[in-house]
């Protein structure tokens, strides 16, 4: 017996030892952790410290941390461009070598200089309590308190993080019924963001079976048990309207733009308006091509001519001056001119002056040559250019190579926000020395390029240009050389090689299509005639675009002219 009983005690200690032991982990399992969260790891900010003048802030917007974050600089919010243009108006602009901040909006350029506390306008020198914008680092800075004046957001700062409203809508929430925790994620073991106190509203964002993700009244987000929540009620919130912009207003004409380009290449080509005009059936504006860059700092050669104006506005015609890029015979290096804003700005008040002086009816911009770099800073010139046009009573049109895909090819949106008509040239589908012979606007071309311009731009603000020229196309060996002929000549060239009568309409291009062989060589035509532009304009028409250009005057013939004014409705 005496051996027995330290056995039996032996059992029993083993027995509540394993006991204690499987109670501890039951417990451990179901007991709610007490860990506290590192909010400065959980909101990125480990430089920041609470309640400093200086620092980093994590951005709640709307009801999720986004991975950009903020910046507090003597007591004041800033955001980089980047952010601002994503998030609250793109608009803003920086030019990086005249340290200037500009926002555009329809009547009006506002320029803030870095690390100033002052911006000007039309109207003049407005001071402000904080520097409107400071580069550190490669990049720039934007106090939030400026943001706002172009831009409807609220934002409201706390210890670690910025929460930020840029849409409103109807809220849900609850009000916790009992003191308990707001924890990183749904589940008893994860750390703890913050208490919840009886009776504190919380914004419903989320509800699972047993867990609700909520944002506090300071913008914690986190996870709460559900049966600690009751006393559902919504809340339609308030949006902030307190920036109204400026509408951009349109200078259009009545009816259908018929547009055709006067390509005049020295003084003298203004006496043959007369004869363009005679040709030009049912055009309601005219457009020389008289002005041409010189340089990168504004400057431009000019054929323009008063008389000319006068006499086409006897015709009843609209005169819109064409500047172009490629004409002048200067290399012109677009981001050199564009990306100053000094230059920038020289080229636009003396594009204004010269239309105001002449008596222009707008201006026409053909810039063909813009580098990839350059095209940032060209929209800045269309939309500081807009400004000048509108408050000159100038209809703006821009001038675009066909869009090859949906992208932003030259930011088309933009264009159509800012510019009265945007032009797309339907044609050097296969252009003269590109080497491979093609049409030089097959239908799906043409019709591809209208369709992704009206996906960014108002239709009657679209314009589609036609070619009033085709190209024969000789290919000898790996050789391929092309001609271009006028509308005007193609029958007599035809009837000249015999050719007359060959043609055979091929329905993938909608055009007429001629091959044949001389010695080694062969050639091919795709024929712009009545029949492919008739193809061509009734796409035109069943899209219901803004008009019709056509390059160029003195290329077209009597029929086809019939067709475009019947297009236009002035036949």
């Amino acid at each position: 017996m005496k051996k027995v009983i330290p056995m039996i005690i032996a059992v029993l200690l083993i027995v509540v030892v394993g006991a204690i032991a499987f109670g501890g982990k039951i417990l451990d399992k179901y007991s709610y952790s007490k860990e506290l969260a590192d909010l400065d790891e959980y909101y990125g900010v480990t430089d920041a410290s609470v309640g400093a003048e200086d620092g980093n802030l994590a951005i709640v917007l709307q009801d999720e941390m986004i991975a950009e974050q903020a910046v507090l600089k003597e007591g004041t919010v800033y955001f980089d461009l980047d952010t601002v243009q994503k998030y609250f108006n793109e608009i803003f602009y920086a030019d990086m070598y005249e340290q200037k901040l500009l926002f555009t909006s329809a009547e009006d350029t506002f320029t803030a200089l870095f690390g100033e506390k002052s911006y000007s306008d039309s109207e003049g020198v407005h001071g402000t309590e904080y520097t409107i914008c400071y580069y550190t680092g490669d990049i720039l800075y934007i106090a939030a308190e400026y943001v706002k004046q172009f831009a409807n957001f609220s934002y409201e700062r706390f210890d670690r993080h910025l929460q930020v409203y840029t849409e409103w809508g109807v809220k849900q929430t609850y009000e916790v019924a009992k003191d308990t925790q707001l924890r990183v994620k749904g589940g008893i073991k994860s750390p703890i963001l913050r208490e919840l106190e009886k009776g504190e509203t919380v914004e419903l964002l989320e509800q699972m079976e047993t867990w609700s993700k909520v944002k506090t009244s300071d913008s914690v987000i986190g996870y709460v048990e559900n049966k600690r929540l009751n006393n559902m009620s919504t809340e339609v919130e308030t949006p902030v309207t307190s920036y109204v912009p400026a509408e951009y207003t349109t200078i259009g004409l009545d009816g259908k733009v018929s547009l055709g380009w006067h390509a005049i290449y020295g003084v003298g080509g203004n006496d043959t308006l007369d004869a363009m005009v005679a040709e030009g059936k049912g055009m309601n504006v005219i457009a020389p091509t008289w002005f041409s860059l010189t340089d990168e700092e504004g400057s431009f050669r000019s054929f323009a001519s008063q008389q000319y104006v006068n006499k086409a506005h006897n015709y009843g015609l609209k005169v819109w001056g064409v500047w172009d890029d490629f004409n002048a015979g200067a290399e012109i290096d677009s981001y050199q001119l564009f990306a100053f804003t000094e230059k920038r700005q020289k080229l636009v008040q003396n594009m204004t002056e010269a239309a105001v002086e002449y008596g222009l009816d707008g201006i026409n911009i053909d810039f063909e040559k813009m580098s990839g770099e350059s095209r940032t800073h060209f929209n800045q010139f269309l939309r500081e250019l807009s400004v000048q046009c509108r408050k000159n009573g100038l209809t703006l049109s821009i001038d675009n190579y066909v869009p090859l895909n949906s992208a932003n090819y030259s930011r088309l949106d933009i264009q159509g926000q800012v510019a009265d008509y945007v032009i797309v040239m339907g044609y050097d589908e296969h252009w003269g020395g590109c080497g491979e012979a093609g049409s030089v606007a097959s239908i799906d071309y043409v019709s591809g390029g209208i369709d992704r311009t009206l996906e960014q731009v108002p239709a009657e603000k679209v314009v589609n240009a036609l070619p009033f020229y085709t190209r024969v196309w000789k290919t000898e060996g790996t050789q391929v050389t092309d001609d271009a002929i006028p509308l005007c000549n193609i029958a007599d060239y035809l009837k000249r090689i015999g050719k007359e009568d060959a043609a055979v309409w091929d329905e993938t291009t909608c055009q007429n299509y001629l091959e044949w062989q001389s010695g080694d060589a062969t050639y091919q035509i795709w024929l712009e005639d009545l029949e492919s532009l008739r193809v061509k304009m009734n796409v035109m028409n069943a899209r219901n675009i803004g008009g019709v250009a056509v390059w160029r005057l003195g290329y077209g013939t009597p029929a086809a002219w019939e067709l475009v004014a019947a297009y236009a409705g002035s036949d």
